[in-house]
């Protein structure tokens, strides 16, 4: 739009007579003039995050609202706006759902999303460290108990991503070009604003390593950040066709975690205006800027100055994450829809920090309903996270990704709590453990991701009053056993253990998560992924002498053994032994013994329960050290097993995950050649 010349007040409050009102170019009737603020990254310490939302909210309202100007403002986020942790779980408590009237995790973000206004994001590696379907999830409309969320009200955008490849997105697949307002809880490659009488395409890219880094599922990623021109070749049909469509300024929201990529995808792209970039974090800002407390100094100017395959100016910005900075870039465009960098003012573009001096700077409002759902979170979050159960000194993985095709550290600790719990009572000796891998929901740990390389730690437990680094809290019981199912011991002869594991492994193949991969206690056994679904498991080795370490053969190399024939005990999850995973469980009508009362997760509803009254467990005294999960669910199980083995720093939990070569409770045959039998020692 056309910006009528005035005075300007800079970040010291003094009267300025910057470029944006001094030039005769502003009496062109056809430039435009965009307010473009942008962030990115909101996946780092929570603490912060929660501290400077509001303060953020407010520096949007102020330019926004500006009146001065009149500036046409577009808001846009380079991804990675939701990631597991204390603030994505909490969203599920009833205290917050109340308020937004979503029960997903992860949603708080995108309500905050909403009111900050924003047009569209890029699609970042932590926003599917869940999977795409708990994305979809996170961004879907929900009402619970009259409250309604209604979704994102903004698209998820990367034209490299082909979303139609996993049937999570489905129903949800916007059409390239299609106006932003219209796209809201779709994805798709491109979208478009109208601001001022003006068509603005904004295009998403997502960096091409998100299969190495996040839960993909079944999306396919195009490109390669090795080689820009093989990346650009992916992007730029996307690009032009916004401009056949006579669309001259685009905007490319890019998440690609190396700052360099942007900025040589840049040069490499044709009719890109600005570049957003998301996912390196940098911090950008000029002698204008002021630092967020805590900060040293700005890693380089912003913004980035190039141009584009054509020669034309390209823009390239970023700022630093979890709502310390909102970026704000004023950008003038000549007739023929190209960046005028000439008339680019330090004074008005650049990182602002999100600190009380700048919202007072910026006369900025702070939003009443970020502030409701943020003080909700960080009630439910210093509750329950500060609830510390035990120590870890190593990352317990529970990604979609591990835990879904191989052993793990966290699906082993899981499954010998659930041995370690049953065993408790009088009438079970010699247990065994099976579990699905899709009822793990999350790590519990961090993971940092610097360039492509990506190093992971015990909890941080940033800003958590009783909780240190390495501390396990019901919080992470939570998050990591959302379901909490009831636990269950049935009787199972050696051939039926191997049918139940057979079904675990079936679904096994590349790129495959299936939730029904089984995690194991006391159990060691051997699968081929290449031989035929259900005839996978060349060898089965069970503990029957009471340390859960095996030491009698079912199966060796394919061959069933005599003991193949006996009786075994197995603790599972009522889910599973009630079909969920559709396990094939036989009838348990006479072997069944719960070891919780009454109606379990996984259960038939208590009104329609047409399940067999089952005998209950009552001899199992597990001493009630832990009361937030009730008694027989899993929570409590592994609970429990926190406050007897690792309860502090001092007896920490320290076994780190493994890679799939050295696993040996469950051994993939492709990445071993040959089954290594278990030694007692």
């Amino acid at each position: 739009m056309r910006i009528d010349s005035g005075v300007d007040t800079d970040r010291n409050g003094t009267l300025d007579s910057g470029e944006i009102n001094s030039t005769s170019y502003l009496c062109e009737e056809d430039g435009f003039w965009l307010q473009l603020l942008h962030f990115a990254d909101i996946d780092g310490n929570e603490a912060t995050a929660l501290d400077t939302v509001d303060e953020f909210s407010a520096l949007v309202d102020g330019f926004r609202n500006d009146e001065r100007y009149g500036l046409d403002t577009l808001v846009l986020s380079s991804g990675d706006n939701v990631i597991a942790g204390p603030r994505w779980f909490a969203a599920e408590n009833s205290d917050v759902r109340a308020i937004t009237g979503s029960n997903e995790p992860g949603h708080v973000d995108h309500l905050w999303m909403n009111e900050f206004g924003v047009a569209a994001t890029a699609l970042g590696n932590h926003d599917l460290d869940q999977g795409p379907g708990e994305l979809v999830d996170a961004t879907s409309s929900e009402s619970k108990n009259g409250v309604t969320f209604p979704g994102t009200q903004f698209p998820y955008l990367a034209a490299n991503v082909d979303f139609s490849a996993d049937e999570d997105f489905t129903d949800i697949i916007g059409q390239d070009g299609e106006d932003a307002s219209l796209l809201g809880g779709k994805f798709a490659g491109s979208a478009i604003v109208r601001l001022g009488g003006e068509r603005v395409g904004i295009v998403g890219a997502s960096t091409p390593d998100l299969p190495n880094i996040t839960s993909t599922g079944d999306l396919t990623i195009a490109g390669s950040t090795s080689e820009i021109a093989e990346l650009a070749a992916a992007l730029q049909p996307t690009i032009d066709a916004l401009t056949d469509a006579g669309i001259d300024k685009i905007v490319v929201v890019a998440h690609m975690q190396q700052i360099s990529i942007e900025k040589a995808l840049a040069g490499a792209l044709k009719n890109v205006d600005i570049i957003v970039a998301g996912g390196s974090n940098t911090r950008m800002g000029d002698s204008t800027d002021t630092l967020f407390p805590g900060d040293t100094e700005f890693a380089e100017d912003y913004p980035f100055q190039t141009t584009d395959a054509d020669g034309n100016p390209t823009l390239v910005v970023n700022v630093d994450g979890d709502y310390k900075y909102l970026g704000r870039l004023v950008v003038a465009f000549d007739k023929a829809g190209h960046v005028i960098p000439s008339l680019l003012d330090k004074n008005l573009n650049g990182s602002w920090a999100s600190t009380e001096e700048n919202v007072n700077l910026v006369d900025g409002v702070r939003n009443a309903r970020v502030i409701e759902t943020r003080d909700a979170l960080q009630g439910v979050i210093s509750s329950q996270f500060n609830n510390v159960i035990g120590h870890t000194d190593v990352y317990l993985e529970g990604r979609r990704g591990e835990v879904r095709t191989q052993e793990t550290n966290l699906g082993n600790l899981t499954s010998d709590a659930m041995i370690a719990y049953a065993e408790q009572c009088t009438e079970l000796t010699n247990v065994l453990a099976l579990r699905n891998g899709g009822g793990i929901r999350a790590e519990i740990g961090n993971a940092v991701t610097t360039g492509l390389t990506t190093e992971f730690f015990p909890p941080f437990n940033d800003g958590l009053e009783t909780a240190k680094p390495g501390d396990v809290s019901e919080g992470h019981m939570r998050s990591t056993l959302r379901f909490d199912n009831g636990l269950v011991v049935v009787d199972v002869t050696g051939a039926q253990l191997k049918a139940l594991l057979e079904h675990g492994v079936a679904a096994t193949a590349a790129g495959a998560t299936p939730g029904q991969f089984p995690q194991v206690g006391g159990i060691s056994f051997g699968f081929d992924p290449a031989l035929e679904a259900g005839s996978r498991i060349t060898d089965l080795w069970v503990d029957t002498d009471d340390n859960n370490i095996p030491d009698t053969a079912l199966y060796t190399a394919g061959e069933a053994q005599a003991a193949a024939a006996d009786t075994y005990q197995v603790v599972t999850l009522n889910f599973l032994a009630n079909g969920g995973d559709q396990y094939p469980f036989a009838d348990q009508s006479t072997n069944r013994r719960q070891l919780y009362s009454s109606v379990g997760f996984g259960d038939p509803d208590a009104d329609d329960n047409d399940l067999p009254d089952f005998p209950v467990l009552t001899s199992c005294d597990n001493g009630a050290q832990s009361d937030f999960s009730y008694t027989g669910g899993e929570q409590d199980a592994v609970a429990e097993y926190f406050l007897a083995n690792y309860a502090d720093a001092a007896n920490g939990f320290d076994i780190a995950d493994t890679a799939p070569a050295d696993d040996r409770r469950i051994q993939n045959l492709s990445v071993i050649s040959e089954f290594v039998a278990p030694v007692t020692p």
